[in-house]
């Protein structure tokens, strides 16, 4: 894959915002509109470009509920909402409420996502060759809700109900999701039950200086429920956040996915992106199981300015004992900068340059640490 992916996000920042948190589109809140002593309001003026979507450009805005706050970790309850469209005729509208009830021991996670979305598509494997590349329309209603409990010393528990509705409504000729071997290249709609546990010691979630993540998910898809398929995904995310000294930090990420049953090409466990595998298209190999494993070293030369690389690998496959095999493994190394935007605030803007095997290399420009 010879195409880098840049994404650029423009915005106008205030003197004061109460706080802010990072989001898949990388996008910072900014500029209150509106403020009482039970909410404030943050407009989100929004622009990008990248070689797949042209000129990106929208807004959206952050209401945070004043009176709802977890009391142990020193977050608001808020509600996220953007939209965004590109010269290519894509659209993203996304809704992200995210409340804390009873000062913390209960957290309501819920994220809707409308996208009109062309796409890439390399077919089903470690080892799809690039020029398999087809490009596929898609539109997507995605709901999903979890209520958590918090127990003690940091765990949190609770359950998960998952939808999404995808609309394969174009397709190359010829191609490999023309053919219709694929599953899920016309229509599939994903619905079911989940579990998650979480362990966070983290001092903040957007860029930690130390503690620990480590998150487990189940989740199951049932034709009972109104799937088209009927799958089972298992997902394991272990982070942890060493110091050394006072100015550098040793960050470590395990991140592994499977899936088991009969699982869509949408739903199947994708390598690359800006946040597990920089260096690799998103998608870019898809499969039934997925591990990644990346390290970095952050080095805070001055209070405001911190340099890193970062060195990664992972692979994808139908089953997790074919992992393993030198050949298949994908690496990637990288280095970027990071500069704190406020000095008061955790809050940093961040340039990756990532370069896997293969022709694969991608810059990523965004908010905040890749995990």
């Amino acid at each position: 894959m010879k195409q880098y992916n840049l994404i650029i996000v423009f915005v106008a920042f205030s003197l004061s915002i109460f706080g802010q948190r990072r989001d898949e589109n990388n996008v910072i809140k900014t500029d209150t509109i509106s403020s009482s002593k039970n909410y404030q309001l943050i407009a989100i003026p929004i622009a990008f470009y990248t070689p797949e979507t042209e000129f990106g450009f929208g807004g959206g805005g952050q209401l945070f509920l004043l009176n709802e706050k977890n009391r142990y970790k020193n977050r608001l309850s808020n509600i996220l909402f953007s939209g965004i469209y590109t010269l290519n005729e894509q659209l993203m509208i996304e809704i992200t409420p995210q409340i804390y009830l009873g000062s913390g021991d209960y957290f309501i996670d819920a994220h809707y996502l409308l996208e009109v979305y062309p796409n890439l598509f390399w077919g089903i494997g470690n080892n799809t060759p690039d020029e398999n590349e087809e490009v596929y329309n898609q539109t997507t209603h995605a709901f999903n809700i979890a209520f958590l409990k918090r127990l003690p010393s940091n765990l949190n528990f609770g359950f998960q109900f998952n939808f999404k509705n995808h609309e394969v409504t174009e397709v190359q000729e010829n191609g490999i999701l023309a053919s219709g071997d694929v599953l899920g290249s016309r229509r599939t709609v994903i619905a079911g039950l989940g579990a998650v546990f979480n362990y966070d010691t983290r001092d903040n979630t957007g860029s930690p200086n130390k503690g620990f993540y480590y998150q487990a998910k189940a989740q199951f898809s049932s034709e009972l429920m109104g799937s088209t398929q009927g799958f089972n995904k298992f997902i394991l995310d272990l982070r942890e956040y060493l110091p050394i000294g006072k100015r550098s930090l040793l960050a470590f990420q395990l991140y592994s996915e499977n899936n088991f049953g009969d699982v869509p090409f949408q739903a199947l466990a994708s390598y690359g992106g800006g946040n597990r595998a920089r260096g690799y298209f998103f998608g870019r190999f898809r499969d039934k199981n997925m591990y990644v494993s990346q390290v970095e070293y952050r080095w805070r030369f001055k209070p405001r300015w911190t340099l890193n690389t970062f060195a990664l690998a992972g692979e994808v496959a139908e089953r997790p004992e074919d992992f393993f095999s030198i050949k298949n493994i994908k690496p990637s190394f990288g280095l970027g900068a990071r500069f704190k935007i406020f000095k008061d605030k955790d809050t940093w803007l961040r340039f990756d340059y990532g370069s896997g095997i293969d022709g694969n290399s991608g810059i990523y420009f965004g908010i905040n640490e890749a995990f």
